[in-house]
């Protein structure tokens, strides 16, 4: 950010509205967390959605008809977590040019609104994904005896810890979601105050 000296010898910052209340090392720590977060948040989604994606069973017996295999495509929950968690990773990845853009100008409000309205957005769909997938893994490890649904991770075993695995790295992404959020808005009330 550029200075320029007034005609009463004051020093005025370029490109800045807004005092800096905290301080503009406060404000490149502030970005800093932000996209640190932001990598780990998309690798989070990333190993989310290829473990889901990659997550298949056979059983070892089968009869001379048909074999006992479980795969992610066999449920439509499962479909929704990956293309949920793919999409929140592409935009995570595609917003880390605009997060490190805040590590080097700390005095911009304006991309990190946009941040904050497209990660709040992001959050939604991450949260959709991971819920709709727990509810199934739910069932899978439990059953439900009124609608007659028997637990089926007693067999298979290997698919059901995969894909309790993926929800694992899909909700801590939607807690890092949450903390991004908290840290734009802190940014940004702290630049308007």
């Amino acid at each position: 950010m550029g200075k320029t000296k007034t005609e009463s010898g004051e020093i005025q910052n370029l490109g800045s509205k807004f005092k800096n209340p905290i301080g503009e090392g406060a404000q490149r720590g502030l970005a800093i967390v932000d996209l640190v977060v932001r990598v780990m948040a998309t690798m989070a989604t990333l190993s989310s959605a290829i473990v889901m994606g990659t997550a298949n069973q056979t059983l070892p017996f089968s009869t001379q008809s048909s074999q006992f295999k479980a795969n992610y495509k066999d449920l439509p929950m499962f479909m929704f977590f990956v293309v949920a968690n793919a999409i929140v990773c592409g935009y995570l990845f595609l917003s880390l040019p605009l997060s490190i853009f805040h590590v080097m100008e700390v005095a911009s409000v304006t991309p990190r609104l946009i941040l904050l309205i497209f990660d709040t957005m992001a959050m939604v769909l991450a949260t959709a994904g991971a819920s709709t997938a727990a509810s199934a893994v739910y069932l899978a490890y439990r059953g439900n005896v009124a609608a007659n649904w028997v637990s089926f991770c007693t067999q298979f075993d290997s698919f059901c810890r995969r894909i309790s695995g993926s929800l694992i790295g899909s909700f801590c992404a939607v807690f890092a979601f949450m903390l991004l959020i908290i840290i734009s808005v802190v940014a940004m009330v702290r630049r308007s105050s």
